[in-house]
């Protein structure tokens, strides 16, 4: 029987040509983009749905816990990342995939079970519990994401189409911190049925990921996906090609691959800093709410109004600054942008340690960070192995990411312990931020020998 091409959904839809032409993608890259887009938006309505909570219980006794609720993060997630390592080399990512996101419902189902039988005596314990295993959910989630996007659009395509899946991703966290601040404000909602709703849009991006398979499938290092299904390579045929591009058996290659490569251990350096950063401007976050707000619901509908109006403006980022930024200055200047703000944000917060500080500081670096510095750093994996994108991208996504958090967290508390003011955070901030301009300007630089290989290994 004669094979036949993949339909393509987007040629049917005349109207369709103008959202191609806003993001500069081919008429054929349209339906896997959208489908890309809409995995975004349920993975990260779900998350934005329970970081409110999440951020709520870790202030429940003091800012000061937020620490040791980091450390037991990243202890969870040393246990968590060898695991899942064998687990990628073991089982296909089509399967990998829809598996680690029943297991996380299955979790928000247990910890649902707990707030609404356990006695109320032990809710804040549970609450810690809930801290840590969302901070774990989140990272391996959203990197699992944007490696399956690269893996369907590869390197020069993923330049387009981040975009529009950065979009789909914005939209979800818009409506998931809207629907929280709603729920928690207006209706009053327990966190337990928060909770519970947020399965329905984490089942959703499981059934996206099996929707992206025919594209999914057909990558390989030798053959563009799409012309691999519009010559009728489908079925078992874009099973092998797959199989080529699977991860290795080996869990610790891409602990190999950091220690081995410069490219790769400056994205890590740069992702520690980036994170000691985020983490001291967090618990300032904590201290200065857990001062203006003294009631759970209300403080959760303070992080669920702030997670708003960050989306918010990482929305207009992207639709109307991003890919004019992108042009004028290219990725390497784009990865200068938020340790530049950075800079600037701590040393305002030296002027006025304060919550309108705070927020407007916080919204900034946060609609930057999603806008261009998230998929700007993304994009850095597209052109890399499997074992790069799955494995040693992980490690850097959640090892170093949390081992920062740690740093970060126990600097200010380390402070007070020597006598120190709060406001030393801010000029310590300062210098540190400026470390990381000097890092992020040496990626680019590393980046741009990267691509250079990359186009002389096309020509050969």
């Amino acid at each position: 029987m004669r094979d036949e091409k993949l339909p393509d959904p987007a040629a049917r839809f005349d109207g369709l040509s103008a959202l191609a032409r806003l993001f500069a993608l081919e008429r054929k890259e349209l339906a896997p983009a959208l489908l890309s887009a809409a995995y975004f938006f349920f993975l990260l309505l779900c998350y934005y749905l329970l970081r409110p909570v999440r951020e709520a219980f870790g202030i429940s006794r003091s800012y000061e816990d937020l620490p040791l609720l980091m450390t037991g993060t990243l202890i969870a997630m040393a246990l968590a990342s060898p695991v899942f390592a064998v687990f990628v080399s073991r089982v296909p990512r089509r399967v990998f995939i829809p598996w680690t996101y029943r297991f996380f419902a299955a979790n928000i189902l247990m910890f649902c079970g707990l707030l609404l039988f356990l006695p109320e005596s032990t809710r804040t314990e549970v609450g810690y519990a809930f801290y840590i295993w969302l901070s774990v959910f989140n990272l391996f989630v959203v990197s699992v994401f944007w490696a399956v996007v690269a893996d369907v659009f590869g390197s020069d395509r993923g330049k387009r189409a981040f975009a529009i899946a950065a979009v789909g991703g914005t939209l979800g966290a818009i409506g998931g911190s809207t629907l929280a601040k709603w729920l928690s404000d207006g209706v009053e909602l327990d966190a337990a049925y928060l909770m519970l709703l947020s399965i329905v849009p984490l089942e959703l991006a499981s059934q996206c990921v099996r929707l992206l398979r025919p594209w999914f499938d057909a990558r390989s290092p030798h053959r563009d996906g799409y012309n691999a299904l519009e010559s009728g390579a489908t079925g078992s045929g874009a099973a092998r090609l797959s199989e080529s591009h699977e991860p290795t058996r080996d869990p610790l290659a891409g602990l190999k691959l950091i220690a081995s490569s410069p490219f790769l251990l400056a994205i890590g350096v740069f992702m520690l800093l980036f994170t000691i950063g985020q983490t001291l401007l967090y618990m300032e976050q904590g201290r200065i709410i857990e001062m203006t707000f003294s009631d759970e619901k209300e403080r959760r509908a303070a992080f669920a109004g702030l997670d708003q109006w960050s989306n918010i403006v990482t929305l207009v980022t992207q639709l109307f600054l991003a890919g004019r930024i992108m042009r004028w200055i290219g990725p390497r200047g784009a990865l200068l942008i938020l340790p530049t703000v950075y800079i600037g944000g701590f040393a305002a917060m030296m002027l006025s340690p304060a919550y309108p500080t705070l927020v407007v500081f916080q919204t900034l670096r946060r609609g930057l960070h999603y806008a261009i510095d998230r998929p700007v750093r993304e994009l850095l994996f597209a052109g890399l192995s499997a074992d790069a994108r799955y494995k040693a991208k992980s490690f850097i996504d959640t090892f170093v990411y949390r081992t920062g958090d740690m740093i970060g967290g126990w600097a200010p508390l380390a402070f007070k312990s020597l006598g120190l003011a709060a406001t030393v955070v801010a000029p310590v901030a300062v210098a540190m931020s400026v470390a990381w301009l000097g890092v992020a300007a040496a990626l680019g630089w590393l980046y741009g020998r990267e691509v250079k290989k990359e186009g002389e290994g096309v020509r050969g």
